[in-house]
Parts: C-alpha cells; structure tokens; sequence
C-alpha cells in the first residue's frame, strides 16, 4: 500500500515506520518536522490539503501526538495532543478522502476508557464505553478528544476506520530517554499500589500492531493492543529501577502530588484491557507477555546509557 502517516518522526512512528517499509510499504510522512516528505501543520486544514493535493494514497495512520517524551504531569500538557486528537484529525480525513484513502487507522489510548478505578473486571472493547464523561472537566478534555477522534475514524462515509488503543508505552526511546533519567535524580516518586495494574505495552510491539491494523484490521474494530499481564504504575517503576540499577523510587502519599494532578490520575487508575482481539484478527501478540520480563529483557540487551 501506498500510506500516508501523521506522526512518522514520534517515537512510535519512527518504529511503525520501519515497520511498514519492511513488510513492503510506501509510507510517506506528513507534518511539520523536517524528517517528512510532505510539510504541513496538520492543525491547518488548507495546509494539509495543499501537502496532498494531486496525490494518491491507499491508507492514512494518524499517530500524530505532542508528547515529545515530555513527562506528563499537568493538564496542560496534554493540550497539544488533545487538539490533535480532535481537529487535526478532522484535518487527516479530509486528506485521506482528498486522496483516494480507504483505510484510517487512529492511534489512541487506554484512558479513553476513562481514568479511575475499574475494578478487577478486564476490559473488552465491546463491552466497556469508550470516551465515558470525564470525573471532571480537565479529564473530559483528555477523555473527550479521544472520544471525538474515534468518532471521526468510525463514522466518515468513505473510510474503512480502525482504532488501536494502546497500553501505556515502555522500551527502548521510552525507558531509556525519559524514565531513567528521572529514576537516577529520584525524581519520579510513585504512590501506593493498594491493588490497582495498568496495562502496558512495548513501543516495538506496538509498532507492529500498526502494521496488522493497516493489512488485517476490520473496518470499524477498535482493538487493545497491550501484553497479558497488567501491572500497577509503581510496580513498573520499581521494577525498571531494579532492572537498569537505579535508586529505588520514593513512594509517596497522593496528596503530595497535588502540583501534578495528570500524573496524579494516572498513577490512581485501576484499569486491566484484554488483547484477546488483537491476537485472533490481527494475529498479533506481544514479545514478552510482562512487562516485567520486558524491562528486564531492556536492560539485559541496552548498551551503557548516560548518566
């Protein structure tokens, strides 16, 4: 296929990149960086129609977000990505009807479940809402902008559309540029577990899944893509600090981190997705079912990072 990919020069997208251009993909990046073959801001609608006019495409993805490895802390940081999510994407498929694009696939999210505690119960894409109201108005933005980009990936006429929420991301350009240096300043405190996992994914593998999205994904499917075995947020950060020998983490009460209510929602959340979908149609699966055995696995095969 000939695809047009928003956010080829993000962490994930490098990866999805290589990825497609392995299985023998055309993949043509679109956005504002340098590294793309076609310049544009994808918040400008005419610039991006521009960028494609006269072009033809057989698939957009949309992984476009403004994380840039920043840690995530306050709602404001998620403002870049939130209006990405939502008329940048209006943007992305205007561009992929422009151009003759039949599939979109859409790069989202575990907490589009919503942030909180969802008990033990393992959550399904079918069975569970996606995009439910925010417990207040600053998560309903981040909740509410992936709500908005999945309606607009499901419900444009033309567009074979597909979702892939992802787990929290872990690996090499994840672990390594913006975890450890945190963990080695001891400035990534974490909160007690009492119970609650997150689900996780390897940024690798997630890349993989973009590529069975594009060729396997059934139009209108939203897919889990995360390894078996979720895990609470302390958990992982204690267990990457073992595993690459930096200090421990300190744990901390919640309302310590009231200067920092995202990461707070986030370390507070109790949600557990199953992959069970993305293994039987797309016939993928991850590489280590935990992520324990991942980070592990990390640390075994990194050359020396600095300190």
């Amino acid at each position: 296929m000939r695809i047009l990919f928003a956010g080829a020069s993000g962490v994930l997208g490098q990866r999805a990149v290589r990825e497609l251009t392995t299985a023998g993909h055309e993949v043509i990046g679109l956005g504002r960086g340098p590294a793309n073959a076609l310049r544009a801001d994808l918040l400008d609608r005419d610039a991006v129609l521009r960028a494609v006019d006269g072009r033809a495409f057989d698939a957009v993805v949309h992984a476009a977000t403004a994380l840039n490895g920043k840690a995530m802390l306050r709602h404001r940081d998620m403002a870049g990505t939130n209006v990405l999510r939502t008329k940048g994407t209006e943007n992305l498929v205007a561009a992929a009807l422009e151009t003759g694009a039949r599939r979109f696939v859409a790069e989202s999210m575990m907490f589009g479940y919503g942030y909180g505690d969802h008990g033990d119960r393992t959550v399904e894409e079918d069975r569970a809402p996606f995009g439910p109201p925010g417990a207040d108005r600053h998560l309903e933005e981040h909740v509410g902008a992936m709500r908005r980009k999945e309606e607009l990936t499901f419900t444009t006429g033309g567009l074979d559309g597909v979702s892939l929420r992802f787990g929290l991301f872990y690996g090499a350009g994840v672990t390594d540029t913006t975890l450890l240096p945190m963990l080695r300043k001891r400035a990534l405190p974490v909160v007690p577990d009492r119970g609650r996992a997150l689900s996780w994914v390897e940024v690798g593998d997630a890349a993989r899944a973009v590529v069975a999205a594009v060729e396997l994904g059934r139009p209108g499917r939203a897919y889990n893509v995360c390894d078996d075995h979720p895990l609470a947020w302390g958990e992982h950060i204690r267990t990457a600090a073992e595993a690459f020998g930096t200090p421990a983490p300190r744990t901390v009460p919640q309302w310590l981190l009231r200067a920092a209510p995202l990461a707070r929602a986030l370390m507070t959340t109790n949600l557990r997705m199953s992959n069970a979908r993305a293994r039987r149609e797309l016939d993928w699966t991850p590489t280590h079912r935990s992520t324990a055995d991942g980070l592990r696995a990390l640390a075994a095969g990194a050359t020396p990072l600095p300190r």
